[in-house]
Protein backbone atom coordinates (compact mmCIF):
# COMPACT_ATOMS: atom_id res chain seq x y z
CA UNK A 1 0.00 0.00 0.00
CA UNK A 2 2.91 2.32 0.69
CA UNK A 3 4.15 2.13 -2.89
CA UNK A 4 0.97 3.51 -4.07
CA UNK A 5 0.92 6.64 -1.55
CA UNK A 6 3.04 8.94 -3.20
CA UNK A 7 0.61 7.88 -6.66
CA UNK A 8 -2.12 8.47 -4.66
CA UNK A 9 -1.46 12.02 -2.78
CA UNK A 10 -0.36 13.84 -6.40
CA UNK A 11 -3.76 12.55 -7.94
CA UNK A 12 -5.52 14.08 -4.37
CA UNK A 13 -3.84 16.87 -5.26
CA UNK A 14 -4.58 17.45 -8.74
CA UNK A 15 -8.30 16.81 -7.83
CA UNK A 16 -7.67 19.45 -4.87
CA UNK A 17 -6.86 21.88 -7.74
CA UNK A 18 -9.30 21.14 -10.22
CA UNK A 19 -11.51 21.41 -7.26
CA UNK A 20 -9.69 25.18 -7.07
CA UNK A 21 -9.76 26.23 -10.10
CA UNK A 22 -13.39 25.37 -10.92
CA UNK A 23 -14.64 27.13 -7.70
CA UNK A 24 -12.74 30.25 -8.33
CA UNK A 25 -14.25 30.32 -12.25
CA UNK A 26 -17.08 29.84 -11.09
CA UNK A 27 -17.06 32.57 -8.28
CA UNK A 28 -15.12 34.77 -11.15
CA UNK A 29 -18.09 33.60 -13.78
CA UNK A 30 -21.06 34.87 -10.64
CA UNK A 31 -19.11 37.91 -10.44
CA UNK A 32 -19.38 38.96 -14.40
CA UNK A 33 -23.38 38.07 -14.43
CA UNK A 34 -24.23 40.22 -11.33
CA UNK A 35 -25.24 44.08 -12.38
CA UNK A 36 -22.95 46.57 -11.91
CA UNK A 37 -22.35 48.30 -8.72
CA UNK A 38 -20.42 49.19 -5.71
CA UNK A 39 -20.25 48.06 -1.87
CA UNK A 40 -21.65 50.57 0.46
CA UNK A 41 -19.67 51.87 2.77
CA UNK A 42 -18.53 50.37 6.12
CA UNK A 43 -18.46 52.68 9.12
CA UNK A 44 -18.58 51.51 12.71
CA UNK A 45 -22.19 50.88 13.87
CA UNK A 46 -21.96 54.14 16.35
CA UNK A 47 -20.73 55.98 13.63
CA UNK A 48 -23.65 57.91 11.58
CA UNK A 49 -23.64 56.93 7.95
CA UNK A 50 -26.33 59.19 6.73
CA UNK A 51 -23.85 61.73 4.93
CA UNK A 52 -21.23 58.86 3.06
CA UNK A 53 -21.78 57.87 -0.16
CA UNK A 54 -20.89 55.04 -2.59
CA UNK A 55 -22.49 55.76 -6.19
CA UNK A 56 -21.98 55.06 -9.30
CA UNK A 57 -23.15 56.66 -12.07
CA UNK A 58 -23.21 57.55 -15.39
CA UNK A 59 -22.39 61.41 -16.65
CA UNK A 60 -22.38 63.64 -19.81
CA UNK A 61 -19.58 64.86 -20.20
CA UNK A 62 -18.30 66.33 -23.46
CA UNK A 63 -21.38 65.30 -25.48
CA UNK A 64 -20.88 61.57 -24.14
CA UNK A 65 -21.96 59.04 -21.54
CA UNK A 66 -19.12 58.62 -19.83
CA UNK A 67 -18.79 56.83 -15.58
CA UNK A 68 -17.88 58.13 -12.49
CA UNK A 69 -17.03 56.39 -8.80
CA UNK A 70 -18.05 58.69 -6.09
CA UNK A 71 -17.30 56.97 -2.43
CA UNK A 72 -16.26 58.83 1.34
CA UNK A 73 -17.70 58.13 4.61
CA UNK A 74 -19.20 61.74 4.85
CA UNK A 75 -19.74 63.77 1.35
CA UNK A 76 -18.64 67.21 3.29
CA UNK A 77 -15.28 65.75 2.98
CA UNK A 78 -13.18 67.22 0.46
CA UNK A 79 -13.12 65.97 -3.33
CA UNK A 80 -10.36 64.10 -5.01
CA UNK A 81 -10.83 63.30 -8.66
CA UNK A 82 -8.27 60.49 -10.19
CA UNK A 83 -7.26 60.98 -13.39
CA UNK A 84 -5.95 57.72 -14.57
CA UNK A 85 -3.48 56.60 -16.81
CA UNK A 86 -2.98 54.66 -20.03
CA UNK A 87 -3.96 56.14 -22.39
CA UNK A 88 -7.09 53.96 -21.68
CA UNK A 89 -6.17 51.78 -18.88
CA UNK A 90 -8.91 52.46 -17.04
CA UNK A 91 -8.03 52.09 -12.97
CA UNK A 92 -11.64 52.43 -11.50
CA UNK A 93 -11.85 48.99 -10.07
CA UNK A 94 -8.08 48.66 -8.61
CA UNK A 95 -8.21 52.63 -7.70
CA UNK A 96 -10.90 51.49 -5.04
CA UNK A 97 -9.18 49.12 -3.55
CA UNK A 98 -5.58 50.99 -3.22
CA UNK A 99 -8.20 54.15 -1.99
CA UNK A 100 -10.33 52.48 0.77
CA UNK A 101 -8.61 53.80 3.46
CA UNK A 102 -8.72 57.79 2.09
CA UNK A 103 -12.83 57.77 1.75
CA UNK A 104 -12.08 58.66 5.75
CA UNK A 105 -10.64 61.93 4.67
CA UNK A 106 -11.86 62.85 1.30
CA UNK A 107 -14.81 62.25 -1.30
CA UNK A 108 -12.83 59.72 -3.76
CA UNK A 109 -13.50 60.39 -7.22
CA UNK A 110 -12.67 57.87 -9.79
CA UNK A 111 -13.37 58.15 -13.57
CA UNK A 112 -13.88 56.12 -16.78
CA UNK A 113 -12.25 58.81 -19.17
CA UNK A 114 -13.66 58.86 -22.58
CA UNK A 115 -12.78 55.70 -24.63
CA UNK A 116 -11.79 54.02 -21.37
CA UNK A 117 -13.19 50.80 -19.43
CA UNK A 118 -16.95 51.72 -19.04
CA UNK A 119 -16.66 54.91 -20.94
CA UNK A 120 -15.26 52.71 -23.82
CA UNK A 121 -18.46 53.79 -26.08
CA UNK A 122 -17.45 57.04 -26.06
CA UNK A 123 -13.80 56.28 -28.49
CA UNK A 124 -16.62 56.40 -31.31
CA UNK A 125 -16.57 60.27 -31.20
CA UNK A 126 -13.45 59.72 -33.10
CA UNK A 127 -13.27 63.73 -33.05
CA UNK A 128 -13.14 63.74 -29.33
CA UNK A 129 -10.52 62.20 -29.37
CA UNK A 130 -7.28 64.24 -28.47
CA UNK A 131 -5.89 65.57 -25.53
CA UNK A 132 -7.57 69.05 -25.77
CA UNK A 133 -10.96 67.21 -25.16
CA UNK A 134 -9.85 65.25 -21.98
CA UNK A 135 -9.02 68.47 -20.45
CA UNK A 136 -12.17 69.94 -21.45
CA UNK A 137 -13.45 66.70 -20.12
CA UNK A 138 -11.71 67.04 -16.62
CA UNK A 139 -12.93 70.58 -16.23
CA UNK A 140 -16.67 69.75 -16.45
CA UNK A 141 -16.58 66.59 -14.57
CA UNK A 142 -14.84 68.77 -11.75
CA UNK A 143 -17.30 71.38 -12.16
CA UNK A 144 -20.02 68.73 -12.28
CA UNK A 145 -18.54 67.70 -8.60
CA UNK A 146 -18.56 70.88 -7.20
CA UNK A 147 -21.74 71.82 -7.90
CA UNK A 148 -23.09 68.03 -6.92
CA UNK A 149 -20.94 68.39 -3.48
CA UNK A 150 -21.54 72.01 -3.21
CA UNK A 151 -17.43 72.54 -3.13
CA UNK A 152 -15.55 75.32 -4.12
CA UNK A 153 -12.11 73.41 -5.30
CA UNK A 154 -11.39 70.02 -5.53
CA UNK A 155 -7.73 67.87 -5.23
CA UNK A 156 -6.98 66.72 -9.01
CA UNK A 157 -4.77 63.91 -9.32
CA UNK A 158 -3.01 62.57 -12.37
CA UNK A 159 -1.31 59.66 -13.31
CA UNK A 160 0.83 59.04 -16.00
CA UNK A 161 -1.08 59.85 -19.42
CA UNK A 162 -3.71 61.15 -16.78
CA UNK A 163 -0.75 63.17 -15.18
CA UNK A 164 -0.69 65.26 -18.80
CA UNK A 165 -4.52 66.29 -19.06
CA UNK A 166 -4.14 67.17 -15.07
CA UNK A 167 -1.17 69.56 -15.48
CA UNK A 168 -3.00 71.42 -18.38
CA UNK A 169 -6.41 71.18 -16.66
CA UNK A 170 -4.55 72.73 -13.22
CA UNK A 171 -2.92 75.32 -15.03
CA UNK A 172 -5.54 76.38 -16.92
CA UNK A 173 -8.14 76.72 -14.29
CA UNK A 174 -6.61 76.90 -11.52
CA UNK A 175 -9.76 78.74 -9.62
CA UNK A 176 -11.19 75.20 -9.78
CA UNK A 177 -8.18 73.69 -7.63
CA UNK A 178 -7.03 72.90 -3.95
CA UNK A 179 -3.72 72.03 -4.90
CA UNK A 180 -2.23 69.23 -7.75
CA UNK A 181 -0.97 65.65 -7.37
CA UNK A 182 0.90 64.17 -10.13
CA UNK A 183 2.19 60.42 -9.83
CA UNK A 184 4.07 58.93 -12.44
CA UNK A 185 4.31 62.49 -13.64
CA UNK A 186 5.11 62.89 -17.48
CA UNK A 187 7.05 65.94 -18.09
CA UNK A 188 8.92 65.13 -22.08
CA UNK A 189 7.45 62.37 -23.61
CA UNK A 190 9.77 61.97 -25.98
CA UNK A 191 12.75 62.48 -23.53
CA UNK A 192 11.24 60.01 -21.13
CA UNK A 193 10.69 57.25 -23.71
CA UNK A 194 14.77 57.33 -24.63
CA UNK A 195 15.93 57.41 -21.05
CA UNK A 196 12.99 54.35 -20.59
CA UNK A 197 14.25 52.39 -23.82
CA UNK A 198 18.09 52.54 -22.79
CA UNK A 199 17.57 51.21 -19.06
CA UNK A 200 15.31 48.12 -20.42
CA UNK A 201 18.46 47.36 -22.77
CA UNK A 202 20.95 48.17 -19.91
CA UNK A 203 19.06 45.85 -17.45
CA UNK A 204 19.03 43.20 -20.62
CA UNK A 205 22.58 43.37 -21.32
CA UNK A 206 23.37 43.47 -17.13
CA UNK A 207 21.11 40.56 -16.87
CA UNK A 208 22.69 38.35 -19.76
CA UNK A 209 19.19 37.99 -20.84
CA UNK A 210 19.83 36.95 -25.13
CA UNK A 211 16.51 37.29 -25.93
CA UNK A 212 15.51 40.45 -24.34
CA UNK A 213 18.80 41.80 -25.69
CA UNK A 214 18.01 40.62 -29.43
CA UNK A 215 14.06 42.03 -29.25
CA UNK A 216 14.97 45.46 -27.91
CA UNK A 217 18.13 45.85 -30.23
CA UNK A 218 15.87 44.61 -33.24
CA UNK A 219 13.40 47.40 -32.11
CA UNK A 220 15.79 49.77 -31.66
CA UNK A 221 15.04 53.21 -30.07
CA UNK A 222 12.85 55.62 -29.57
CA UNK A 223 10.79 57.44 -31.72
CA UNK A 224 9.47 54.07 -33.63
CA UNK A 225 8.04 53.83 -37.44
CA UNK A 226 6.44 50.84 -38.81
CA UNK A 227 4.59 48.54 -36.43
CA UNK A 228 5.52 51.92 -33.71
CA UNK A 229 2.92 49.73 -31.39
CA UNK A 230 3.81 46.51 -31.74
CA UNK A 231 7.52 47.60 -30.91
CA UNK A 232 6.24 49.75 -27.74
CA UNK A 233 4.31 46.83 -26.40
CA UNK A 234 7.64 44.65 -26.85
CA UNK A 235 9.63 47.62 -24.98
CA UNK A 236 7.62 47.65 -22.11
CA UNK A 237 6.59 43.90 -22.08
CA UNK A 238 10.69 43.53 -21.12
CA UNK A 239 10.73 46.61 -18.87
CA UNK A 240 7.82 44.98 -16.55
CA UNK A 241 9.12 41.87 -16.29
CA UNK A 242 12.63 43.97 -15.45
CA UNK A 243 10.61 45.72 -12.34
CA UNK A 244 10.77 49.46 -13.99
CA UNK A 245 7.01 49.04 -13.73
CA UNK A 246 5.81 47.43 -10.35
CA UNK A 247 9.54 47.38 -8.32
CA UNK A 248 10.60 43.60 -7.61
CA UNK A 249 8.57 42.45 -9.68
CA UNK A 250 8.69 40.45 -12.96
CA UNK A 251 5.25 40.76 -14.05
CA UNK A 252 4.76 44.23 -14.16
CA UNK A 253 1.07 45.59 -13.54
CA UNK A 254 -0.80 43.19 -15.37
CA UNK A 255 -1.56 41.39 -11.92
CA UNK A 256 -3.24 44.40 -10.50
CA UNK A 257 -5.27 44.89 -13.88
CA UNK A 258 -6.44 41.23 -13.52
CA UNK A 259 -7.11 41.49 -10.18
CA UNK A 260 -9.01 44.25 -10.62
CA UNK A 261 -10.91 43.24 -13.77
CA UNK A 262 -11.63 39.86 -12.20
CA UNK A 263 -12.90 40.55 -8.81
CA UNK A 264 -14.66 44.06 -9.46
CA UNK A 265 -18.22 44.59 -8.82
CA UNK A 266 -18.06 48.23 -10.96
CA UNK A 267 -17.59 46.12 -14.18
CA UNK A 268 -19.88 43.85 -16.46
CA UNK A 269 -18.94 41.12 -18.38
CA UNK A 270 -19.06 43.83 -21.41
CA UNK A 271 -17.44 46.06 -19.37
CA UNK A 272 -14.24 43.64 -18.89
CA UNK A 273 -13.99 43.17 -22.85
CA UNK A 274 -14.18 47.14 -23.20
CA UNK A 275 -11.67 47.47 -20.67
CA UNK A 276 -9.16 45.45 -23.15
CA UNK A 277 -10.57 47.24 -26.19
CA UNK A 278 -10.11 50.81 -24.86
CA UNK A 279 -6.71 50.11 -24.17
CA UNK A 280 -5.76 49.26 -27.99
CA UNK A 281 -8.21 51.90 -29.15
CA UNK A 282 -7.10 54.46 -27.29
CA UNK A 283 -3.31 53.94 -27.87
CA UNK A 284 -3.99 53.99 -31.46
CA UNK A 285 -5.53 57.50 -31.66
CA UNK A 286 -3.84 59.24 -28.62
CA UNK A 287 -0.44 57.99 -28.11
CA UNK A 288 1.15 60.00 -31.42
CA UNK A 289 -0.39 62.57 -29.43
CA UNK A 290 1.33 61.95 -26.38
CA UNK A 291 4.45 61.20 -27.85
CA UNK A 292 4.16 65.45 -28.79
CA UNK A 293 3.67 66.50 -25.16
CA UNK A 294 6.58 68.50 -23.22
CA UNK A 295 5.26 69.88 -20.15
CA UNK A 296 8.18 71.75 -19.69
CA UNK A 297 7.02 74.27 -22.60
CA UNK A 298 2.96 74.08 -22.69
CA UNK A 299 2.79 74.06 -18.40
CA UNK A 300 5.64 75.89 -16.67
CA UNK A 301 3.94 77.05 -14.02
CA UNK A 302 1.10 76.09 -12.03
CA UNK A 303 -0.30 78.86 -9.59
CA UNK A 304 -1.61 76.18 -6.91
CA UNK A 305 0.16 74.01 -4.68
CA UNK A 306 1.85 71.21 -6.36
CA UNK A 307 2.79 67.42 -5.04
CA UNK A 308 4.79 65.05 -7.46
CA UNK A 309 4.55 61.50 -5.71
CA UNK A 310 7.07 59.26 -7.31
CA UNK A 311 8.26 56.00 -7.63
CA UNK A 312 11.95 55.80 -6.82
CA UNK A 313 12.63 53.14 -9.42
CA UNK A 314 9.68 54.29 -12.04
CA UNK A 315 11.14 53.75 -15.33
CA UNK A 316 7.98 53.44 -17.53
CA UNK A 317 8.08 56.90 -16.94
CA UNK A 318 11.13 57.78 -15.64
CA UNK A 319 11.75 59.43 -12.28
CA UNK A 320 14.40 61.46 -13.57
CA UNK A 321 12.64 63.07 -16.27
CA UNK A 322 9.59 64.01 -13.66
CA UNK A 323 12.63 65.41 -11.24
CA UNK A 324 13.90 67.64 -14.11
CA UNK A 325 10.46 68.66 -14.65
CA UNK A 326 9.84 69.12 -10.66
CA UNK A 327 12.56 71.60 -10.35
CA UNK A 328 11.60 73.43 -13.50
CA UNK A 329 7.78 74.05 -12.52
CA UNK A 330 7.08 77.27 -10.64
CA UNK A 331 4.14 76.80 -8.11
CA UNK A 332 2.99 79.40 -5.01
CA UNK A 333 4.50 75.87 -3.15
CA UNK A 334 6.11 72.44 -4.64
CA UNK A 335 7.19 69.37 -2.58
CA UNK A 336 8.57 66.45 -4.09
CA UNK A 337 7.85 62.83 -2.29
CA UNK A 338 9.84 59.82 -2.89
CA UNK A 339 8.44 56.25 -2.68
CA UNK A 340 11.37 54.15 -2.45
CA UNK A 341 10.09 51.16 -2.67
CA UNK A 342 7.77 51.36 -5.72
CA UNK A 343 8.15 52.00 -9.69
CA UNK A 344 5.15 53.47 -11.80
CA UNK A 345 1.98 52.69 -9.59
CA UNK A 346 3.28 54.40 -5.74
CA UNK A 347 -0.35 54.84 -5.00
CA UNK A 348 -0.96 50.83 -4.91
CA UNK A 349 2.47 49.62 -4.47
CA UNK A 350 2.58 51.51 -1.52
CA UNK A 351 -0.86 52.35 -0.74
CA UNK A 352 -0.81 52.66 2.95
CA UNK A 353 2.34 55.41 2.40
CA UNK A 354 0.11 57.30 0.14
CA UNK A 355 -2.79 57.16 2.11
CA UNK A 356 -0.56 58.82 4.58
CA UNK A 357 0.48 61.23 2.75
CA UNK A 358 -2.09 62.49 1.18
CA UNK A 359 -3.60 62.88 4.56
CA UNK A 360 -0.36 64.59 5.81
CA UNK A 361 0.50 67.07 2.81
CA UNK A 362 -2.76 67.69 1.14
CA UNK A 363 -5.66 67.29 3.24
CA UNK A 364 -4.23 70.30 5.48
CA UNK A 365 -4.52 72.51 1.74
CA UNK A 366 -8.26 70.97 1.12
CA UNK A 367 -9.17 71.12 4.50
CA UNK A 368 -8.68 74.41 5.23
CA UNK A 369 -10.42 75.71 2.24
CA UNK A 370 -13.52 73.86 2.44
CA UNK A 371 -13.61 74.43 6.46
CA UNK A 372 -13.97 70.60 7.73
CA UNK A 373 -12.73 67.08 7.19
CA UNK A 374 -14.08 64.20 9.38
CA UNK A 375 -11.59 61.45 10.09
CA UNK A 376 -8.10 60.64 12.08
CA UNK A 377 -5.42 61.69 10.56
CA UNK A 378 -2.93 58.11 10.68
CA UNK A 379 0.11 58.17 12.85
Amino acid sequence: MSAHTPRGGRQRAVRAFVAATAGLLGLVGVRCALPAGTPRIRRPRAADSAGSIATLEKVRIGGSDQWVLERSHDIANPIVLYLHGGPGTSQLTSNRRDTKRLERFFTVVNWDQRGAGKSYRAITDVAGMNIDQFVHDTVELTRYLLNKFHQERLVLVGHSWGSVIGALAVARYPELYHCYVGIGQIGNMKDGEAVSYQWTLDRARELHDRRAIDALVRIGPPPYTGDWRGKTVTQRRYLGRFGGEVYASRNGAFGVVVRGLLFSREYTLTDRIHFFSGVLGSMKVLWPQLLEVDLFESVPEIAVPVFFMEGRHDKEVPAEIAERYFHAIRAPGKELLWFEQSAHLPNSEQRDLFTSRMVEKVLPIAAGRNGRATGVIPG
